[in-house]
């Protein structure tokens, strides 16, 4: 199983979730952890003209979480945040094997198609995107 599921592309992928940092002055920042696993997620947000301007993270987890971290990261930036619901919610779909995960405007996500099998690594892959999604959420719900 391990083999399957940290192939070279999740490994480039939490090597890239390691050298990133917390940002300075988040609109909103979420902490969130996976009991099962012990994975942990911070991650922080910042929104400029409808769109996410910044992400900073840390992640203290396994490298499938480290990885879906790094994507989200890289990819983030200057999605809307309907987008990046949608996207949680198709890898989601995807793992449950209801979708597809080839193709998309992230392709990278594709390297998360060894995990489907392993409903017990899914919260790893979308731990990072459940603390977005909440992040987006608080930020929607921010009054000022």
């Amino acid at each position: 199983m391990k083999d399957a599921l940290y192939h070279q592309a999740i490994l480039e992928l939490a090597r890239q979730a390691r050298a990133d940092a917390r940002l300075a002055a988040p609109q909103a920042s979420v902490t969130l952890d996976n009991p099962l696993c012990g994975d942990r997620i911070t991650l922080d947000l910042s929104l400029a003209e409808g769109k996410v301007s910044e992400v900073g993270h840390r992640v203290r987890g396994c490298l499938l979480c480290q990885a879906a971290a790094a994507v989200i990261a890289s990819r983030a930036p200057g999605e809307t945040p309907q987008a990046l619901r949608t996207f949680a919610r198709d890898l989601a779909d995807a793992l449950a094997g209801r979708t597809d995960l080839a193709g998309g405007s992230w392709s990278e996500l594709a390297a998360f198609a060894p995990v489907r099998p392993h409903k017990s690594r899914h919260d790893c892959v979308l731990l990072p995107f459940q603390a977005l999604t909440q992040a987006l959420d608080e930020i929607d719900s921010d009054p000022g």
